[in-house]
């Protein structure tokens, strides 16, 4: 019912276009019929009326069967001389409409064009005197009737290409639509996979470090009060950065009429020092070494070498049980290499003694695991450098990343 109803004032509409188109051909045969043979004017005839209803009766069914139509109204076209009339463009009005009609719906030109021009030779023959000599005048309407179907079918390709051409634009449009939300949807996917990488970062990052100094903190609490204070204390500051961080990573996320946020440099190396000590507060002695002559890097570049250190401290931090680890930058003339080693030993030494830190012993053993790694490989990958990550042959954990830099202006920075 919904479906009867949704088609119902489309079909309405068509029979109404059917019925105007039927009635004009039908006015026009009749005016073809007031036009003798020689040449007066009378009131059309009951031949006239035969012809403009038989011709008029097949129009309809010109969408559903075009040939068949076409057919019968050059066949009633044939019919005119024999039956008294003049054949004229319009007693033929029928035949033309046909051939405009088979034009748009025929599969192939050829097909097409064959049809209309068969239409328009047989129109040719049958206007031809029966007889009498053949006057100019005669010459004239004969030359008019055969050219009509030629006229009509020219018209029909051409509304037909037109109407392919908007197809094809609209077409076009449609796949240039898909693809710009194709591309929007992919940029989105990796706006979000950087967002996960950084919110993974810091809050790996922070978490690891107020969990070792609440480890420092619980170690110390009964021998030494004033440095469990002290850890106490930094554990807050640490919470409060890692809060601060998130809060501007998450800023990110707001939309375009959201209060905005003071916004903060993205870190580089230049915080490496703030990041060491921020280490080693919590408990692991962190060492720097550098070769060759540091240049400023590229954002991308800059941000992906500090997170791929903060990463690799944190997971010295969490898996490795040791109390050290040694940071080496090797700045060459096309890349820098940045090293994060640690020893693996999983011991603490809380001022009173050496005491095992929870975990180590099994943690120590085997690389760290997770998404940690393979965030560091993918922000490798990104700028266009590689990383490497394994067990080391004298014992501890490896993570060496080189990323690309642009060409030294100068040739005096080999290690």
């Amino acid at each position: 019912m919904t479906d009867a109803r949704g088609a119902g004032p489309r079909s309405h509409g068509m029979w109404w276009r059917e019925a105007a188109v039927t009635a004009t051909a039908f006015v026009l045969c009749l005016l073809g019929g007031v036009i003798q043979v020689d040449d007066t004017l009378s009131a059309p005839s009951v031949a006239a009326h035969f012809v403009a209803v038989v011709s008029c009766a097949v129009l309809p069914m010109r969408h559903r069967a075009p040939l068949a139509a076409l057919a019968a109204t050059t066949a009633a076209g044939v019919l005119v001389q024999p039956l008294g009339l003049l054949l004229s463009p319009l007693i033929v009005a029928p035949a033309l409409i046909t051939a405009y009609s088979y034009t748009l719906a025929a599969r192939t030109e050829q097909r097409a064009a064959g049809a209309v021009s068969l239409s328009a030779a047989v129109l040719l023959v049958a206007s031809i005197p029966l007889t009498g000599d053949l006057s100019w005048q005669d010459a004239s309407r004969i030359a008019v009737v055969s050219a009509s179907p030629l006229v009509a079918g020219v018209l029909g390709h051409s509304v037909r290409n037109r109407r392919a051409y908007l197809a094809a634009v609209e077409e076009r449009a449609r796949r240039a639509e898909e693809s710009r939300d194709t591309e929007a949807r992919r940029r989105v996917a990796e706006e979000r996979v950087r967002i996960a990488r950084e919110l993974h970062d810091l809050v790996a990052h922070q978490i690891t470090l107020a969990n070792a100094q609440a480890t420092v903190a619980a170690h110390l609490f009964d021998t030494r009060p004033e440095q469990t204070r002290k850890s106490l204390g930094e554990l807050v500051e640490t919470t409060g950065h890692a809060l601060d961080e998130l809060r501007a990573t998450v800023g990110l996320l707001r939309q375009s009429g959201d209060k905005a946020a003071p916004a903060e440099p993205a870190p580089g190396l230049s915080r490496l020092p703030s990041l060491v000590e921020s280490f080693h507060r919590a408990g692991l002695e962190v060492s720097v070494h550098q070769d060759g002559t540091a240049r400023p890097l590229p954002p991308g570049v800059d941000l992906t070498a500090y997170r791929i250190l903060q990463e690799a401290l944190t997971n010295v931090t969490k898996h490795s049980g040791t109390r050290s680890a040694r940071v080496r930058l090797v700045w060459n003339r096309d890349h820098v290499t940045v090293t994060v080693a640690d020893d693996g030993r999983g011991t603490l030494d809380d001022g009173g003694g050496t005491r095992a830190v929870p975990g180590a012993s099994a943690a120590a053993d085997r690389p760290p695991s997770g998404f940690g790694l393979i965030g560091m490989r993918e922000r490798a990958t990104a700028v266009g450098g590689h990383l490497f990550a394994g067990r080391r042959a004298e014992g501890g954990f490896l993570v060496s990343a080189r990323l690309p830099l642009p060409p030294a202006k100068d040739t005096g920075d080999t290690p």
